[in-house]
């Protein structure tokens, strides 16, 4: 989707942080936003970050883990702006609970939001970007913890990872039908991921006392957050380019391909393999291929319309 200007975005967790700079960046570069948020004083907050786009942007209220909820903010958003051709599913939820103390209750709600709100919107979009007959494009967030995992918060890491694989298989998936899926992985960044806590549901017991792990880090590494603008400048080009990974940590590059080089250390040889299992491997393997091929050649020729 390299040409963005006159199109529609809809963003979940769009009214701070990484959500919002998408917004502006979008706005920016002549899109149409629908910015959805779970709070109404995020919203209204940034309605006025976001005053001098008024009439090029709308606001919704939105639970990402109220499946009929989705399917009416995306009716009303098709109502004011018309189709939605780029949809970032962006909103995310952090813990500070240990996991060896973390109830039932608390992994439904951070799977709820950080997963099955991916799943939701998901669901509720992609037959209408099918639809479409034009490039669409998906954006789905993800962390620098879907490729590094981080022992302090296991759950939101096995959220991420899932988000991370769910992507990489969508974008074969729907290579296709011209839609192109992107998964972003951002590091450290200045956004409210850290202040999950306003929106815990009331059934849940109070996050731990004491700092938290936002505040920790933010008070010893804040110098070293990425701004939220960064991200979402990032994340236009990823649009535009069909890329399948958005990273926005260049620093992290080393550590990423050592977790690499364990993992194919830790293959088995391959001595003794029987020939049957050698060609149900050769023959997936081709499939793989020809499926990461498409995709590339679609990159390619979209690429070479717009020059």
């Amino acid at each position: 989707m390299r040409e963005v200007a006159g199109k529609t975005a809809f963003i979940t967790g769009g009214a701070s942080g990484i959500g919002l700079a998408m917004a502006q960046t979008f706005l920016e570069a002549g899109m149409r936003v629908i910015v959805t948020d779970l709070l109404p004083s995020h919203l209204s907050e940034a309605a006025q970050q976001l005053q001098i786009h008024a009439g090029s942007v709308h606001f919704i209220q939105l639970d990402v883990r109220e499946r009929a909820a989705f399917a009416r903010a995306a009716d009303e958003a098709e109502r004011v702006f018309g189709k939605v051709h780029l949809l970032c599913n962006n909103a995310g939820v952090g813990s500070d609970r240990p996991v060896l103390e973390a109830s039932y209750a608390e992994w439904d709600w951070i799977f709820g939001v950080n997963v099955g709100g991916v799943i939701n919107g998901l669901v509720t979009f992609m037959p209408r970007l099918r639809d479409l007959g034009a490039e669409a494009h998906i954006v789905n967030t993800a962390s620098l913890a879907a490729l590094i995992p981080l022992s302090a918060t296991a759950i939101y890491t096995g959220t991420k990872f899932a988000v991370r694989g769910l992507s990489e298989a969508l974008r074969l998936a729907l290579a296709p039908h011209a839609i192109g899926v992107s998964v972003l992985c951002p590091g450290l960044v200045r956004s409210r991921i850290f202040d999950s806590a306003r929106y815990r549901p009331a059934q849940l017991e109070p996050p731990p006392a004491g700092p938290s792990l936002g505040d920790a880090l933010m008070s010893q590494f804040g110098a070293a957050a990425v701004e939220p603008l960064e991200v979402g400048r990032a994340v236009l080009r990823g649009v535009r380019n069909n890329d399948a990974y958005i990273l926005t940590h260049p620093e992290s590059r080393a550590e990423v391909a050592e977790l690499c080089e364990d993992l194919l250390a830790a293959f088995p040889s391959d001595t003794g393999v029987s020939e049957a299992r050698m060609h149900f491997e050769s023959q997936m393997r081709a499939i793989r291929a020809a499926e990461r091929a498409a995709a590339r050649r679609n990159t390619a020729k979209e690429r070479v319309q717009h020059e």
